[in-house]
Formats: structure tokens, C-alpha cells, sequence
């Protein structure tokens, strides 16, 4: 287990005070069968995660590359790999446990043990959990026993570090690069919170902007009060559209239950999504390496079906 505590707002490496409990080695990564997309290393190739939805939610998995339209700032691209094998999966499973979750957190607890249940064996996942405080309660592996330990560890106290947590998980699938063709994984951020963020000193752009500079998508589960959802806190909007940002320009997806007990099925529709999406990347036409935002639109040739993915990204820069 390792604890985090944001020590100053303007440490960027995020300065932390670490304590580590008896066990904090990480599992060796699993070998997986070799998978198809190429690997391109030291060439510019921008790697898109596309999930293709019908105006009835229901996932679209038989599309072929040709009916792929990929756009960067107006000017369409050649798709220059293609993938829709279902790739091992990388993701941090995110758990608010602040003093408001008291009543929650059981429920929440087995959601998030029937999630991790879903995982394959050549997936990766560590398990955090944030309150005042950050702590890694299980890095990164692929044993189920190890995981669920780690979800039923948690328990209920404290104010939320919600960015703080974030920016923790984002630097470490960061770390989880592929070196080789067998190593590529899809990434992915799975946080549950009830509330804002009230005790993080990093502030959200930060943390909206490393989001944006990874290549990882960030599922927020954003659980409104039961006793009157309809009219939610001044607090919760704001937490509403953080987490909606987060998930909106990283190609995620944000859900708002009402109730505790639907977090299974919330759960569960992401994993879904993990396993149906698509992976299609190009070299890009725009040559400069100025370090600009360059937005990206994907557009598929089947009727009544949307595709998505992150809003854009950050070219490379000279140095």
C-alpha cells in the first residue's frame, strides 16, 4: 500500500510524502498473445480508442478500417493502422472514500469487486483510494484475490482529494508503456465519487491537462445523493462537471446514478465498453511539432451510428 500526501501546489511532479506498507512489489506484467496493430516506435502516429454506438446505445464491433473517417482540425486523415481485437486492458479503478461515502461504500465495494471479477487475465488494474489522503492500496497486477483484498480494504473518513487521485493514476499508467508489441494495452480511469473535490491543492486544469496529454480514458461514476437527486448541491454540479470534462475530452464516458444500487449496472456498461472498441491510428498530415492542440473528429460510413473518442491532442514539440 502507498499513501500519497500533496505536499504543495506548485510541486508538478506532485511531491508526496510516500509510506509504504509490508507489500508494495508489483505483480510481473503477463505475457499476452501477440496482437496485430504495429508497433511504431520514434515515429509520430496518433493512436485513437473508438467505441461506434447506434441511436439505440447498442455497440457496433463489425466495422472494417475503410469506414473510418478520421479528421485533425477540418483536414481528413489516412488511417494507417487498424485494430478491433479486443486488446488487453491497463486501468486504475478509483474509489472516493471520503466520511460521505460512509453509508455507500458497502454497495459500492461489491460493484466494484463484481467489475474487477470481469477482468482477464492478461488485464492489469490497481486499486486506489482517496479521501484527505491518496492511497494505493493495490499497484498494479492481475490477480483477482489481490484486487478484491484492496476494494474491501477501504473504508469511510476524511475530506476528497479527487484531482489529486487523478493525476496519481494518470502518472502511473503513464509508467506502464509498451516497450514492445505484446505490451500494448488500452488505459483506462475508472473513478467513483459523490461530491466535489474539497481538499486537493493541485488544481483541475492541471490535472484536466495532463488528462488530456495521455493516452488514457476516464470513466466517471458521479453517485447523487438518493434523498433528492433532482435537486443537487451547488457542490455536486460543480463535481457534475468536472467529471464530465474529464470523461468528454479523454473519450471516456461520465454516468450519474441516483441510487447506490445501480452501480453494478454502471459497472457493468463500462465493461462492455472496454471490450467493444476499436483501435484506429495515423500518421498526421500537419507536420510542425509545435506543441499546438490539434482536434480531432471520427465519423463512420453506417447509418444511424456515432463514433467516439478524445476530443483532440497535443502535437509533439522540438525538444
Amino acid at each position: 500500500m502507498t499513501v500519497w500526501t500533496v505536499l504543495s501546489a506548485a510541486a508538478v511532479a506532485l511531491a508526496a510524502l510516500v509510506v509504504h506498507a509490508a507489500s508494495t512489489a508489483q505483480t510481473p506484467v503477463p505475457q499476452t498473445p501477440t496482437q496485430q496493430p504495429p508497433f511504431r516506435a520514434g515515429v509520430d502516429v496518433v493512436s485513437l480508442n473508438v467505441i461506434v454506438t447506434e441511436g439505440n446505445g447498442r455497440y457496433v464491433t463489425d466495422l472494417s478500417s475503410e469506414e473510418f473517417n478520421v479528421f485533425e482540425d477540418g483536414v481528413k486523415q489516412d488511417v494507417t493502422f487498424f485494430n478491433k481485437t479486443n486488446l488487453p486492458i491497463a486501468l486504475a479503478l478509483l474509489l472516493d472514500t471520503s466520511a460521505s461515502m460512509d453509508t455507500k461504500l458497502a454497495t459500492a465495494q461489491e460493484a466494484a469487486v463484481g467489475f474487477s471479477r470481469k477482468l482477464r487475465p492478461q488485464d492489469l488494474a490497481e486499486i486506489i483510494d482517496f479521501d484527505s489522503r491518496v492511497v494505493v492500496l493495490q499497484p498494479f497486477t492481475n490477480n483477482a484475490t489481490e484486487l478484491e483484498q484492496a476494494i474491501r480494504k477501504t473504508s469511510a473518513g476524511g475530506s476528497t482529494s479527487l484531482y489529486n487521485a487523478v493525476y496519481i493514476a494518470l502518472k502511473d499508467l503513464k509508467k506502464a508503456v509498451a516497450k514492445n508489441v505484446d505490451e500494448i494495452r488500452r488505459q483506462a480511469i475508472i473513478v467513483l465519487s459523490d461530491g466535489e473535490d474539497t481538499s486537493s491543492l493541485l488544481p483541475f486544469e492541471e490535472v484536466l491537462d495532463l488528462a488530456k496529454r495521455s493516452e488514457t480514458a476516464i470513466y466517471s461514476i458521479g453517485l447523487r445523493s438518493s434523498e433528492n437527486p433532482s435537486t443537487a448541491s451547488r457542490g455536486f454540479k460543480e463535481a457534475e462537471f468536472v467529471l464530465r470534462q474529464l470523461s468528454q475530452q479523454t473519450g471516456g464516458r461520465a454516468f450519474f446514478p441516483n441510487q447506490v444500487s445501480e452501480l453494478a449496472n454502471v459497472y457493468g456498461q463500462i465493461s462492455d465498453e472496454l471490450s467493444s472498441q476499436y483501435t484506429v491510428g495515423y500518421t498526421p498530415k500537419n507536420p510542425k511539432r509545435d506543441g499546438s492542440w490539434r482536434r480531432i473528429v471520427v465519423r463512420v460510413d453506417r447509418a444511424n451510428a456515432s463514433a467516439r473518442t478524445k476530443q483532440g491532442y497535443f502535437a509533439p514539440t522540438t525538444h
